[in-house]
């Protein structure tokens, strides 16, 4: 089980801890490899009973209720990414020599001979919607491939079926990397780095180095965001494959290996003849949608990787038009009365909800929800300047208050306490009220959705059923 592919699973004895998205497919594929599979999962509700049912039909071993004891015989753990570097059942294979991997670290050892390419991305946010932009430029440029990873299409299934594949566009959380030991990506992106898990990292340092593994062996590209020294250091840290480039992105004018932003253009110095001199038009800057200025960032992430798997310039600008981003990412809702209302529950942290107040001049700010640890005076203390009003709901909405009060006295405040149904349209109407013509009423919360809502989707959607009321 160590660094090479494992090519025979016949009668090894693996555990996979945890079911879930990651666990499911990961228990059928070693089990159809031959592997004698028992997953473990801490929980026994009725949607782990249901799954370990379905896997118990196959032959598959399943112990509910019970995560943290390894199972006789294991020769190997592979992990759902969402577990604790922590638990004692980690603690035992360490004791016992078992090795650990991550579902990515699996589908890495699956790959079959000549496989496809894999393009990585990482980062605090963007992470998605760069993935998927990049799968939009490679696809444009007549590559078969597609989006995995957090989205979409597991990697599993990917690197498993029958479908082939040029190259694989890989969205990689922290957690994922921390498990995956000897994946090697052709070229990789972090798009920015800002505190986010450090309950489970444990620390900003060891959170930042396991984003970091993903530029390990790299062999064209560490795409690195030049606002963001982090990244960059990562890069410097990183032992990749002789030649490989460290390429920048940029919102300014790019200097030599970099791309960026030049009179509304997006523009490539690093893929070209003679990058001392010149630059090579990619597309405008229209062609990105929404033209926000993280979304561009995000957009120049995706154009660097895929010219550094050769890709033309003209796929580069097809595939950003092409490309539709998901919903709750800042997704412009409606004009009412000269005021635009912006849906961007996906902001569930302070690095994102930064990024999307960046993106407006007058603003009156609906936030709140779980902090998750989270502080919130530097965030305030950036964006006073643009603040016409806030509105605040949800179970933390008082760290974001007092941050207000402190760094942003001036702006009008409504606190809702009310977390029925009716709250998200009791605080659409504030805002309403506080907001002037040309203003952007803009939903950023800055926390996660769990206390009021299901998910981030949830919360948008209701924002968006507010605003259409208010249009009507």
């Amino acid at each position: 089980m160590g660094s090479g592919q494992v090519t025979d699973w016949q009668g090894k004895h693996v555990t996979v801890a945890g079911l879930g998205v990651s666990g499911v497919p990961a228990a059928k594929a070693l089990h159809g490899l031959g592997a004698k599979v028992t997953v473990v999962n801490d929980g026994d509700d009725a949607r782990a009973r249901e799954q370990a049912a379905e896997l118990e039909a196959l032959g598959v071993t399943v112990r509910l209720g019970d995560g943290d004891t390894l199972p006789d015989s294991t020769e190997l753990i592979v992990t759902a990414p969402g577990w604790k570097p922590d638990k004692p059942l980690f603690a035992a294979a360490d004791a016992a020599g078992v090795p650990v991997w991550g579902d990515v670290e699996l589908a890495w050892r699956l790959r079959k001979p000549g496989a496809a390419d894999w393009l990585a991305v990482t980062g605090t946010n963007g992470k998605t919607t760069t993935v998927q932009m990049l799968a939009s430029i490679l696809e444009a440029a007549g590559l078969r491939t597609v989006a995995v990873g957090n989205i979409g299409v597991s990697l599993l299934d990917a690197v498993l079926g029958d479908e082939e594949y040029d190259v694989l566009a890989v969205e990689l959380s922290s957690y994922q990397l921390h498990w995956a030991p000897s994946l090697r990506a052709h070229s990789a992106a972090v798009l920015n780095l800002a505190p986010d898990h450090l309950d489970w990292h444990g620390s900003m340092e060891a959170y930042a180095k396991d984003k970091g593994r993903i530029y390990e062996g790299n062999r064209v590209a560490c795409v690195y965001n030049t606002a963001d020294k982090a990244t960059e250091d990562l890069v410097r840290e990183a032992d990749v494959e002789e030649g490989c480039r460290a390429i920048g992105f940029t919102l300014g004018t790019p200097g030599p290996s970099q791309l960026g932003v030049v009179e509304g253009l997006l523009v490539d110095r690093a893929f070209v003849e003679n990058r001392q001199k010149n630059a090579q038009e990619l597309a405008e800057v229209a062609d990105v949608k929404p033209a926000a200025p993280h979304n561009v960032a995000n957009a120049l992430a995706a154009a660097a990787l895929a010219r550094a798997y050769g890709v033309p310039a003209n796929a580069v600008r097809d595939g950003l038009r092409n490309f539709t981003p998901d919903a709750h990412r800042i997704a412009h809702v409606a004009d009412v009365d000269g005021v635009a209302y912006v849906d961007d529950s996906k902001a569930t942290n302070t690095h994102a909800t930064q990024a999307s107040l960046a993106a407006y001049d007058s603003v009156v700010w609906i936030a709140g929800g779980l902090a998750k640890g989270a502080t919130f005076d530097e965030l305030v203390a950036g964006a006073a300047g643009r603040l016409r009003g806030a509105v605040l709901i949800g179970r933390d909405r008082a760290l974001i208050r007092e941050a207000l009060a402190r760094h942003a006295p001036e702006v009008p405040v409504v606190d809702l306490e009310r977390t029925d149904t009716g709250a998200m349209l009791q605080a659409v109407q504030e805002a309403r009220r506080l907001a002037r013509p040309g203003d952007t009423v803009l939903l950023a919360p800055a926390c996660a959705s769990m206390d009021m809502f299901a998910n981030y989707n949830k919360r948008g959607d209701a924002f968006a059923q507010a605003v259409r009321e208010l249009g009507a």
